[in-house]
């Protein structure tokens, strides 16, 4: 779900479109749900995420990349040394798979 890839975060994630605010709520088989209110049209809901990511884990939009799942709700978001850990990632980054 969430593993540590040198000074590097790669995240398993699954993607709710169009939520009624962005938010990280937890786990959902095996990645971690993220709520975005962007639709999923012409890449917005990837661009939202991206951007919210961004601001979540304290780094610029360019340390944010999407590495798989471009058209799907199941994504691995690559964070490049992040300059913070929002809790509810790092109570699931410290326990064991």
């Amino acid at each position: 779900m969430i593993r540590r890839d040198g000074h590097d975060l790669v995240l398993s994630c699954y993607l709710q479109p169009r939520a009624s605010r962005n938010e990280i709520t937890g786990e959902h088989d095996g990645a971690l749900r993220i709520r975005i209110t962007a639709a999923p049209v012409d890449g917005k809901a990837n661009e939202a995420l991206l951007r919210f990511l961004a601001s979540e884990f304290a780094v610029p939009l360019k340390q944010v990349q999407l590495e798989s799942g471009d058209s799907s709700r199941r994504k691995r978001i690559r964070i490049q040394r992040p300059g913070a850990i929002p809790p509810i990632v790092a109570a699931l980054l410290d326990t064991p798979d």
